[in-house]
């Protein structure tokens, strides 16, 4: 493991080094989660400053803090974010691997799987996809690796410049553009000048269902077009195929969104020169992060768990795959947060677009009675969500599960037999 000296620390951040500092070995944000080595970054918090926790940090065996108050064992700068983002960006200068970088408004965390999988390569855990756990992530990265996979989002104006200058990746993989996080962009437009911030990379692939928002072609992976295209797609109940040059790609898991995050790994594998038929077998173990497609049976109901995330993109892939699902099916369709004043269009929209489908969601939310106005039904609560659920669902239905997180409509799942 690599471990870095108090005085490096306090070059690369540009800050000044107060006495009693030991060596790092690791670094962290929160408090709770501090070890023996670690070097504790100060951020100012949604409502508290982390310069409150300080004294738990030290007690937990921080070996220096960085923050914006002088103190013992401290790198004291003006501003911890930045002298952060600085600090990130000289660790990974210290990696001589190149670096893969997945950004877009939806389906970033399962392709970032995909290609770190896929290629046998070293990636952040879950959706770690912010400039704190990057920086942490390349001071932990084994400097012998051939490569690295990292995850970029952005919740506001800025972030993605500052993401790509801590990141510096070779090449860009945009999944998607769509409406996202419109509290903080303000409208499809800004959200989209945010995520093309991405392509400022070396090199770039962009998805299919990226191309009708972009003024220049980039390469393109798709099942419909593009240089890097996959063939004969099969959507699944429980597991997505398609064909790659001549090669059977399969991913343990149902919906358009593996089967386009394996895509992209077979796409960047051929860019990269990397042997194919080795990431086709790879994908075929996938694994991917909790409520992102994941099945579940209990008794004898098939749960399909989407609800990590949503976004009206999103939800619209999980629909359409529902739709062609065979037997009895049932969609659970929570609210989509942080779409700011357009929020109600957005909703009603997935709600036209779910009965051009055939489809007659279950509905939660700000929204719900005007979306089930379409056709549906709208609930109040997750409870009440349930006893519906419980009063007409039976051994052999399928049951989608779609809503942000923040919802919990995972609860549901959880709930079911107890």
């Amino acid at each position: 493991m690599r471990e870095l000296s108090p005085e490096w620390v306090a070059e690369k951040a540009g800050g000044r080094l107060h006495p009693g500092g030991g060596p790092i070995r690791d670094l962290h944000w929160d408090s709770r989660e501090v070890t023996p080595g670690s070097l504790f970054v100060a951020l100012p918090g949604k409502r508290t400053h982390g310069r409150a926790f300080i004294p738990e940090a030290r007690v937990r065996g921080a070996s220096l803090v960085l923050s914006d108050r002088p103190g013992e064992a401290t790198v004291e700068v003006e501003d911890p974010y930045q002298a952060l983002l600085r600090l990130g960006g000289a660790l990974r200068g210290l990696f001589p691997g190149r670096v893969l970088a997945v950004g877009g408004s939806s389906g970033k965390t399962t392709t970032k799987e995909a290609l770190a999988q896929g290629l046998a390569l070293p990636a952040p855990p879950g959706n770690q996809n912010t400039a704190p756990p990057l920086a942490r992530f390349f001071l932990r990265l084994d400097p012998k690796a051939r490569g690295a996979v990292v995850e970029l989002g952005v919740d506001r104006v800025g972030e993605m410049a500052e993401l790509m200058g801590l990141a510096r990746p070779r090449l860009s993989v945009l999944t998607a553009l769509g409406e996202e996080h419109l509290e903080a962009f303000g409208s499809l437009e800004g959200a989209i000048r945010e995520e093309l911030g991405l392509l400022e990379a070396e090199e770039a692939l962009v998805s299919e269902l990226a191309l009708p928002y972009l003024e220049r072609p980039y390469p393109t992976y798709g099942f419909r077009e593009g240089a890097f295209r996959g063939e004969g797609l099969e959507l699944g109940p429980e597991e997505s195929a398609f064909r790659y040059r001549g090669l059977r790609v399969r991913v343990p898991y149902p919906g358009l969104g593996p089967a386009y995050g394996a895509l992209a790994a077979m796409a960047v594998a051929e860019v990269l020169g990397e042997e194919l038929e080795g990431v086709a077998e790879r994908l075929s173990a996938l694994r991917l992060p909790p409520g992102r497609m994941e099945r579940k049976e209990v008794g004898g109901v098939v749960f399909l768990n989407d609800a990590y995330n949503a976004n009206p993109l999103s939800v619209r892939a999980g629909l359409r795959w529902l739709a062609a699902q065979p037997g009895r099916k049932w969609a659970v369709l929570g609210e989509m947060r942080e779409l700011g004043g357009e929020s109600e269009r957005l909703h009603l929209e997935v709600a036209e677009e779910a009965a051009r489908l055939g489809l007659k969601p279950l509905y939660l939310g700000a929204f719900a009675k005007a979306q089930a106005a379409f056709g549906g039904e709208a609930a109040e609560s997750l409870e009440e969500a349930l006893a519906w659920l419980k009063a007409r669902v039976a051994p052999g239905d399928l049951v989608y599960l779609k809503a942000s997180r923040a919802v919990g409509l995972e609860r549901i799942l959880e709930l079911w037999d107890a």
